[in-house]
């Protein structure tokens, strides 16, 4: 049967009393609309209440709770059950609300997630052993000091991470022990890209905390510096530790809320056409909304790259990850990802990882 997590924006005066009256109710009914109520999170601060429960369709979760307590959510959407787990730590009431009349959970679904990617910046096959083997060196590393500062690894997929925080000042200083991990030994063909947000499972999008991990990825992949968070991120840590400006500020780079919007418009936009051959700065500057010499000031700033250079990173990026499938030949990768001509992509190819693509494809 289809799990779902669902949003309830709380009315002023709700507490999470209130809600755990909600809960017993939904589960006195359950069974008249063959659903079952796994769980739920409560955040009386944000005033976001958030139910785990299986049920045969949307409309089955919407009858339940209109007819137990009447309040509608006000987004669902389906999820799974270890993804649920790996982002918000249990798919069932904590151990401590159990065989109480009225298991009153006052725990948020309010998460910071980190993206960490390790990442080669050449591609050159000198020294590939040593270079290998310190990728693992890192990798066992960051899963070490995540699990010290109490975060999970939600997801691993190559060198890149996907890790999930309670605590905003447990996911800053796991992030500052892996970057001061890379910094003592010392990898010049190696470099570590960091991102933190923080935010709420349901959203307007379709999958779970989709909003963050995107935010997570634009700020670890994107932005310019290695250990790049959100303004929300920053605020958070100084509220939890009284005030206290973020150790290492120098290291990190926090973006403003009119930096982020413009990130993630950029992002946005980029995804949309990166694989279309006729595409330039143009089309840029005339769908941002922005002129051509402050979208140059704007993308140096936050980015450190101008706005061609930007696009022929993101395109030659998308060609790795073809080479390393290897669905299609040079020729076709080339064009697949925006590029004029064979020969202009080779040579873009070559400048920016320092091997030619058919050499890399012909090594695979």
């Amino acid at each position: 049967m289809p799990l779902f997590l669902d949003l309830h924006e709380l009315p002023d005066g709700i507490t999470a009393a209130h809600v755990a009256e909600m809960h017993q109710a939904d589960l006195d009914i359950e069974h008249e609309y063959n659903c079952r109520g796994l769980t739920y999170w409560c955040d009386e601060k944000r005033k976001t209440a958030f139910c785990l429960i299986e049920a045969p369709s949307k409309d089955a979760l919407i009858k339940l709770h209109e007819n137990a307590h009447g309040a509608i959510p006000t987004r669902i959407i389906e999820v799974n059950d270890t993804i649920v787990e790996s982002f918000l730590g249990r798919i069932e009431d904590p151990e401590k609300a159990k065989n109480i009349r009225l298991n009153i959970i006052n725990d948020p679904a309010f998460k910071t997630l980190m993206v960490v990617k390790i990442k080669r910046k050449s591609l050159r096959t000198k020294e590939v052993s040593t270079l290998n083997a310190a990728l693992r060196g890192y990798i066992t590393t960051i899963k070490t000091v995540t699990s010290q500062h109490n975060g999970r690894l939600v997801k691993q997929e190559a060198n890149t991470f996907l890790l999930a925080f309670d605590s905003v000042t447990d996911a800053i200083q796991c992030g500052i022990k892996i970057q001061n991990t890379h910094h003592k030994v010392i990898t010049p063909d190696i470099e570590f890209k960091i991102g933190i947000s923080a935010g709420t499972p349901v959203t307007e999008k379709d999958g779970i905390f989709e909003e963050t991990i995107k935010s997570s990825d634009y700020l670890s992949d994107v932005a310019k510096g290695n250990f790049s968070i959100s303004t929300v991120v920053k605020d958070l840590y100084e509220g939890e530790n009284q005030n206290k400006p973020l150790l290492n500020v120098n290291s990190i780079t926090v973006l403003t809320m009119k930096e982020e919007t413009f990130m993630t418009l950029l992002m946005t936009y980029t995804e949309s056409i990166w694989s279309q051959t006729t595409i330039g700065v143009s089309d840029f500057e005339e769908n941002l909304g922005y002129s051509k010499s402050k979208l140059y000031r704007t993308m140096m700033d936050l980015i450190g790259k101008s706005p061609n250079m930007f696009l022929r990173d993101y395109r030659l990026k998308k060609a790795l990850n073809l080479i390393e499938i290897q669905d299609s030949n040079i020729s076709e990768i080339a064009y697949q990802t925006g590029f004029s001509s064979p020969a202009y992509f080779s040579k873009c190819f070559h400048k920016k990882y320092g091997i030619l693509p058919s050499v890399l494809y012909n090594s695979k």
